[in-house]
């Protein structure tokens, strides 16, 4: 198994405690101790077969994945079959180009995301949640100054190591910076390279690949927009929003929820943050993306389940939600079977047409349930 995440999500933590509970052999493959023991893999990893073998940081040893691979094919020769290791990488991009060469047939990826508002008890706890992001150490911190601080010391990490890690040829350092919070400017906005490229002094080229890169890595995902056989000329340009709402404030310096409240980003922040846990909450393999059209007629986000129509739901922070025009044009063409406006409150009631005002934990309680139905039916 592999566990995938952004370095500041816990997944050491994890390994750690799982090495601590049960009769494992945890290794920091960043501890040069650590990889002096792992100079013949294939004699130390034998030594320990009976045993959980724990591999964090795996992708800065790759020609580990070779050794792996014949240790888990004499293993399955002999009846080994599962939980022989458990592989940690900080960032997708390589650790999955790595595994898929060797390890296809022999591996399960599992994503590992930060706290949802699934595991957050209290209405109040998820507005705390959108401030200070999912991360555990910013999210459980004393106050929200500590927050700010342990985020503001996420960001520099992230310029200073993750992604001058990946990248053949880094940029400076305040360069990123800038990128980073020209993008949580535009939070949930179609990108423009074009416009980035000209405000950072860079080529489009060098943006692209940047924004490439931030997407491997877990911190910004890109909704594309939803196609359909509507016949409708639609806007293609991409929306990029940055995964963890409380990096977005961090890089905004937005310390409280008044600030954030009193922000212009605090509307695209709440509808980022909701979209955001909405597709982790879906399964994998369910369609999504964003509406637009030419003539104005949009969507947050539409999401097809398995064996379902497709859903559209719109984001709002109200407490009574109020859908404008173009969201009853994009139903027009859309034809959902099911309508919901998300918004912060934790009643349930109807709206005009078939709209269903919810809030964000029980919307992604709904699309939990209906994977699981769409597999049922399958």
């Amino acid at each position: 198994m592999a566990i995938l995440g952004p370095r500041q999500c816990g997944k050491t933590t994890l390994a750690r405690r799982i090495a601590d509970e049960t009769d494992s052999v945890y290794l920091d493959l960043t501890d040069p101790l650590d990889v002096a023991r792992l100079a013949e893999p294939r004699s130390f990893l034998a030594r320990h077969e009976g045993r959980l073998v724990v591999l964090d940081e795996i992708h800065r040893t790759p020609e580990l994945f070779l050794a792996l691979r014949g240790l888990i094919d004499e293993g399955r020769r002999r009846g080994l079959v599962r939980r022989r290791f458990l592989i940690l990488g900080s960032a997708s991009m390589r650790l999955l180009r790595q595994s898929a060469e060797t390890l296809t047939g022999r591996i399960a990826m599992v994503p590992l995301a930060p706290f949802d508002p699934l595991e957050v008890k209290h209405l109040e706890d998820l507005d705390r949640l959108w401030l200070r992001g999912g991360f555990p150490t910013s999210f459980l911190a004393p106050d929200d100054q500590a927050s700010f601080e342990v985020r503001q010391d996420m960001i520099a990490t992230i310029l200073g190591r993750d992604i001058p890690e990946f990248s053949p040829r880094p940029l400076p350092m305040e360069t990123l910076r800038r990128f980073l919070t020209m993008l949580a400017h535009q939070q949930g906005s179609p990108v423009n390279r074009a416009a980035l490229a000209s405000g950072l002094g860079l080529r489009e080229s060098t943006v692209g690949r940047y924004l490439d890169l931030l997407v491997d890595l877990l911190l910004v995902r890109r909704i594309e927009p939803w196609v359909s056989n509507t016949g409708k000329r639609l806007r293609k340009a991409p929306r990029v929003v940055i995964r963890d709402s409380g990096l977005v404030h961090a890089l905004l310096n937005i310390r409280t929820l008044d600030e954030l409240l009193g922000h212009p980003v605090a509307g695209p922040s709440w509808e980022g943050f909701v979209i955001e846990n909405i597709l982790r909450a879906a399964p994998p393999f369910a369609a999504a993306g964003a509406y637009r059209t030419h003539r104005g007629a949009e969507c947050d986000l539409v999401i097809e389940l398995p064996g379902e129509r497709p859903w559209a739901i719109e984001v709002k922070r109200g407490q009574v939600p109020k859908l404008e025009r173009g969201f009853w044009d994009a139903c027009a063409d859309i034809r959902p079977s099911r309508r919901f406006a998300a918004y912060p409150g934790s009643d349930r009631f109807g709206l005009k047409n078939d709209v269903e005002a919810i809030g964000v934990p029980d919307l992604m309680r709904e699309v939990v349930a209906g994977s699981v139905a769409g597999d049922d039916s399958h």
